[in-house]
């Protein structure tokens, strides 16, 4: 007779916690569908993420194939982007080049903020010695562009794609890890996280359960803006020769082979530049969205 109240109680509280997780995540999008710049950069970062997915069913030819009898062709309905120096169809290699630029967008992303996440969470923790070490290595790599350090990076290491993950990963950690901390050093202080402590809990379940999933929405925000400016450093490698090898289509790659026929066909350059131009609008539209809809101060 005493233990059914009991029993009720303890399954009620993850039902209300459940209940109050679908209220929060359906207010956060009508938050977010207000916001109709955010929903037409999520609609074109969507399109673009499909279109990479299913190139090998949408592309018309092969992009690597070279027929040089159909070299600097204008749009046409067999090409309709036309093709380029090499008479590579336009089209199928810019849906191929836009797996290249996603992967290294999101992996460089990925891969820096996990760094970064780790050692903004230590240093804003533990602080002291370990804060300031960690922190004035940041201050050192972010003295320097982000480009000219990702140069310097793939000129060491040598060109290719991996090479650029690894360098525009490599600034990206700074960014992340000085974000994290601030907010860590605000979590923190919180008087729950005394009662963790108290209660005898690990640095690392109080870090990764208590403290990490409060501070998520900064994270996130800037991952998603910082995968634009991934995209753009990644192409500009590969437009200097640094980045992804030919014949892999890249639209970098593509712009740096199309600058010497602005003048003949200028189709060659300004549809892989209008595609990256696309892309890093869509990303930054929809992170400026996002930021507004994931602060809490916003009224909008």
């Amino acid at each position: 007779m005493n233990q059914q109240p009991q029993l009720q109680t303890t399954t009620a509280i993850p039902v209300e916690e459940y209940n109050h997780k679908i209220a929060r995540a359906k207010a956060f999008y009508k938050k977010l569908a207000k916001n109709k710049s955010a929903m037409c950069g999520a609609a074109i970062v969507i399109i673009i993420i499909l279109l990479a997915i299913f190139a090998p069913l949408l592309a018309p030819y092969n992009p690597t194939e070279i027929v040089m009898s159909k070299k600097l062709q204008a749009p046409s309905s067999d090409h309709w982007l036309g093709t380029d120096d090499k008479g590579r169809d336009i089209l199928s290699r810019l849906l191929y080049g836009a797996r290249v630029s996603l992967i290294v967008g999101f992996l460089s992303t990925i891969l820096g903020a996990f760094v970064g996440i780790l050692l903004g969470l230590i240093s804003g923790y533990y602080g002291r010695g370990m804060d300031s070490l960690i922190m004035r290595i940041c201050d050192v790599i972010l003295a320097f562009p982000g480009i000219l350090l990702a140069l310097a990076i793939v000129s060491v290491l040598g060109a290719s794609t991996t090479n650029v993950i690894i360098a525009v990963a490599f600034f990206a950690v700074p960014t992340f890890a000085r974000i994290v901390r601030g907010s860590t050093l605000s979590v923190k202080k919180l008087e729950y996280i005394d009662a963790i402590k108290a209660m005898g809990s690990s640095d690392f379940r109080i870090l990764f359960k208590h403290i990490l999933p409060n501070i998520l929405s900064p994270i996130i925000v800037q991952a998603t803006l910082y995968i634009a400016s991934a995209i753009i450093t990644a192409s500009a490698l590969s437009f200097l020769g640094l980045g992804t090898k030919p014949p892999t289509p890249e639209w970098g790659s593509m712009l740096a082979q199309g600058r010497s026929y602005l003048a003949q066909a200028p189709h060659v350059t300004l549809i892989p530049g209008f595609a990256i131009l696309l892309v890093v609008v869509g990303f930054n539209l929809f992170g400026d969205g996002l930021r507004d809809a994931l602060d809490p101060k916003s009224k909008k």
